[in-house]
């Protein structure tokens, strides 16, 4: 399962890719807003970072668009912006028929804010690159979640259909963890998310028991308490 950010920090996105290594990143309108620059300027200089490494960026059409013909106008505008940008289209009848036609001209999409298997067949049908099931707002409004990326995957392998699943609005480990076994192709979740997800209270219970241990342990002098010859100088020679 790929790993993507869903951000539009810089310093968020340098970090991910120089530290783990990410896959690619989604965006959306809330994220741009969140930086507080023009959405213009954030995509330039996601466009900056991700130039060369075949990366995809997932980048939303203004969402106030109802009708095909304007979908793929500006998705057309966004994906000559950058080799990496993938057009993100929201789950909609118009939405669909714009996909169908990118997809027709070569253009990558994301079929976005997917909430049911119905609306993944749709987008999958009409070409979209990725489909993005929102697993954490269906979760958040006490709307059953856990089948609906297995249930995608089975939709995708049954016909046959390229579409890749993003498992999106990811929250918190355990939903990145669902998400790998259920058959999701990426997973986009928050720097936060992501960072919590290194982390486990037992894992920093049990550093604190080896750390103990080490440091109880005999050791020769020459070894520095288990540390190297020449830490050991180094400690002796500032404590003179």
């Amino acid at each position: 399962m790929k790993l993507f950010l869903d951000s539009a920090k810089i310093d968020e996105i340098r970090h991910a890719l120089a530290v783990w290594d990410v896959d690619g990143l989604t965006t959306n309108p809330r994220h741009v807003q969140e930086t507080g620059k023009s959405f213009r300027t954030v995509l330039e200089e996601i466009a900056d970072l991700f130039e060369g490494t075949g990366k995809p960026v997932s980048v939303e059409v203004d969402p106030h668009l109802i009708e095909a013909s304007e979908i793929v106008r500006q998705g057309v505008e966004l994906a000559r912006l950058s080799p990496n940008f993938v057009v993100k289209v929201g789950a909609s009848e118009a939405g669909f028929q714009a996909i169908r036609e990118l997809a027709a001209n070569g253009i990558r999409t994301n079929a976005t804010l997917i909430f049911s298997v119905a609306q993944g067949w749709h987008a999958a049908r009409a070409g979209a690159t990725y489909i993005s099931p929102f697993v954490g707002w269906k979760e958040t409004y006490a709307d059953a979640a856990a089948d609906l990326i297995p249930q995608l995957a089975t939709m995708l392998r049954v016909h046959g259909y390229g579409s890749q699943i993003i498992a999106a609005a990811i929250r918190n480990g355990r939903q990145i963890a669902d998400a790998a076994v259920a058959g999701a192709h990426c997973v986009t979740a928050g720097f936060a998310v992501y960072k919590d997800s290194f982390r486990h209270p037992y894992t920093t219970m049990g550093e604190g028991i080896f750390q103990a241990a080490w440091d109880a342990t005999p050791t020769d002098v020459a070894e520095g308490n288990g540390r190297s010859p020449a830490a050991a100088a180094a400690r002796d020679e500032a404590s003179r």
